[in-house]
């Protein structure tokens, strides 16, 4: 029973803090764009994928929904951090880092604290407070993938469901089914794209998939002349990186701040 409560203690500290950095920021859902459908869905009938139950079947087909701008100042968001840092006994940060976006904040977890369960139940209370939508996950392997993230994702959508009144519509990106990406985009519902670092970092090769790889940054015809890497991007999502550690090289950054 210490354990378990353990355990949840240090689940729900990790949530708060990731919470706690954006405070002031306003709630803002639902805020469109219009996105770029493809020169072939111009001329086709919608596709469906997955996402078949999109929750705003009356919303014009190039209506997509983004993540709201981070509005706080660099000042408020480092009090912010500051503050949380002060909280949890932390050594107080003298800047934001950024380079990844507005800034990038490391989470550290003790092995088998649930830090899967904890970034899922953050997309739900960044959800809840501040109407962010749009997740990506990225893993630095297909085993993490597979194993651990997807896996997480299924056994726990009952639980979170029970507590949220709601669900995440989560797929792994896959170079040779793009579909999915429309609905990424065009659901104004919590939506996490699960993705490898070898899918996109051009120079990894996993079983030879760099040529796979660099689908995402080309304009594809069987994707309406459209590059995936530009539909991913409009909807400004926020990205969780799972074991950062072993994705710190320079073309690991670079590759990931494509996004």
């Amino acid at each position: 029973m210490k354990f378990k409560f353990k355990v949840q203690q240090y689940q729900t500290e990790a949530v708060n803090s990731v919470v706690q950095i954006f405070e002031a920021q306003p709630f803002s859902s639902r805020v469109n764009y219009v996105r770029d459908i493809g020169i072939k869905e111009k001329k086709q009938a919608y596709q469906t994928s997955l996402f078949s139950d999109l929750e705003l079947a009356d919303v014009d087909e190039n209506t997509g929904f983004k993540n709201a701008d981070l509005t706080l100042t660099d000042s408020q968001l480092l009090l912010n951090i500051k503050n949380m840092q002060a909280h949890n006994n932390i050594k107080q940060s003298e800047k934001i880092v950024s380079g990844l976006g507005r800034c990038s904040l490391d989470v550290e977890m003790e092995t088998g604290t649930g830090k899967t369960y904890a970034y899922i139940k953050s997309i739900f209370e960044l959800n809840k407070k501040y109407g962010w939508s749009k997740f990506i996950i990225v893993v630095p392997s297909i085993a993490i993938r597979e194993g651990g993230v997807k896996k997480s994702f299924e056994i726990t959508q009952e639980h979170f469901i029970e507590h949220y009144g709601k669900k995440i519509r989560y797929f792994i990106y896959n170079s040779k089914n793009l579909t999915d990406l429309d609905s990424f985009s065009s659901n104004a519902g919590i939506n996490v794209m699960i993705i490898n670092i070898q899918a996109f970092n051009t120079t990894m090769k996993e079983g030879g998939r760099s040529k796979e790889a660099r689908r995402i940054y080309e304009k594809l015809d069987d994707f309406g002349s459209r590059r995936p890497i530009d539909v991913i991007k409009a909807n400004q999502p926020i990205l969780i990186l799972d074991e950062p550690q072993k994705m710190g090289g320079r073309k690991d950054t670079e590759s990931i701040s494509e996004f």
